[in-house]
């Protein structure tokens, strides 16, 4: 029998166990498929948390209850340095970086854990947010996503934006210049919430709190692959838009470069590509001795490589001059906000068993006026 009050009793680990009760609901949800499978979403908000405490919890009903689960509650300080993975494609077969991930995870080597391309997602390993868009339920119009998630925000899940440490993270779908045959209503949606996001995130006092603007989306707009992907042509739709629509759409690179977005990540290829700060195909180190030492535009990551059954994709012989590092290893990617100006990236080899390369970016200066600006060094 369905539970249509669903319960969630909590309490602060090492505390009095369940101290603490929430109620929630169910809704129903039927799969868009042949079968019409009926599934049943259960939600419960749980308010006033500790930051950064520890919780343990479990959820059921005169019905039943689950097993104990835990969780860590957001660390809400600005000052809060996070470390994150971060990977994309990783599927249910052939998931070649599922058990370093596991292992790492439960090492407590991270805070945060973004998908950034989501095939599977794993109850084995804890991750603090799961994304992004589900490409092969494009046929039911992503509906598992708009219905069985929960996001930050009013944006049916597929866009969303949230704080941690001295970072403002954005997630988007690419996928809405893709699939035209629901209409362009989501592409434009999607473009006016994201400008506005950043005219928000831009505001002075905002920007000086959280001066590291993140934004994470599946397809990326740039990429050396020699799979004949969007990203391999100049006129990306993701990079400049479509021309062949009614109204044309407009493309993600101006407004990221207009409001000083510093760091892209993206996914969908089978590969890891770091390229130099870029902006309409030309490169724009901070100088030649340090190009990532306040670059005068945004670098982009490409971390598609976690494993899945369609193996690796390949790449051009010749590098493209934004190009800095590209690897077909099998791997994931590791950050770390160390503050307001210092952020470092490595790269892990799955198939070496080390980091295959790293690097710090460094950054002054408060929106689009960080390209003009000049830091200070290490």
């Amino acid at each position: 029998r369905i539970a249509r009050v669903i319960v969630v009793e909590y309490g602060l680990w090492g505390g009095k166990l369940f101290s603490h009760t929430a109620e929630g609901d169910a809704s129903v949800f039927i799969d868009g498929g042949p079968e019409n499978r009926t599934m049943y979403v259960h939600r419960v908000t749980l308010t006033d948390l500790t930051p950064a405490a520890s919780y343990v919890y479990h959820c059921g009903s005169d019905a039943g209850w689950s097993d104990i689960f835990y969780f860590t509650s957001l660390n809400e300080s600005v000052s809060f340095s996070p470390r994150f993975a971060l990977f994309g494609d990783m599927g249910n077969e052939n998931p070649q970086s599922l058990s370093r991930l596991q292992k790492e995870t439960q090492m407590g080597m991270y805070d945060v854990i973004l998908h950034i391309a989501l095939e599977m997602c794993s109850s084995q390993i804890r991750m603090s947010l799961c994304l992004h868009q589900v490409w092969r339920n494009a046929a039911f119009n992503f509906s598992h996503y708009r219905s069985r998630f929960s996001m930050p925000g009013h944006t049916e899940n597929l866009w969303y934006s949230w704080n941690i440490g001295p970072a403002h993270i954005i997630s988007f779908s690419t996928e809405v210049y893709f699939y035209l045959e629901y209409g362009l209503d989501l592409l434009f949606r999607q473009y006016e919430w994201l400008q506005a996001d950043l005219q928000e995130a831009n505001r002075p006092a905002n920007r000086a709190q959280r001066p590291w603007i993140i934004t994470m989306g599946h397809r990326p707009m740039y990429c050396s692959n020699d799979d004949g992907d969007d990203c391999t042509h100049f006129q990306s739709y993701v990079r400049l838009g479509r021309n062949d629509t009614k109204p044309v759409a407009p493309g993600l690179e101006d407004l990221f470069y207009q409001y000083g977005v510093d760091l892209e990540l993206w996914a969908h290829e089978h590969t890891y590509e770091r390229l130099w700060p870029v902006y309409d195909y030309k490169v724009f180190n901070g100088s030649s001795e340090e190009p990532y030492v306040n670059p005068k535009a945004p670098v982009h990551i490409i971390t598609g490589s976690a494993g899945c059954r369609e193996k690796h994709d390949g790449f051009i012989p010749k590098p493209r001059d934004w190009s800095a590092f590209r690897s077909t290893d099998y791997g994931y990617t590791r950050m770390r906000l160390l503050n307001g100006t210092h952020l470092y990236l490595e790269q892990v080899s799955d198939d070496q068993f080390c980091p295959s390369a790293a690097d710090w970016m460094l950054r002054c200066g408060r929106g689009s006026q960080s390209w003009r600006g000049i830091c200070g060094g290490l």
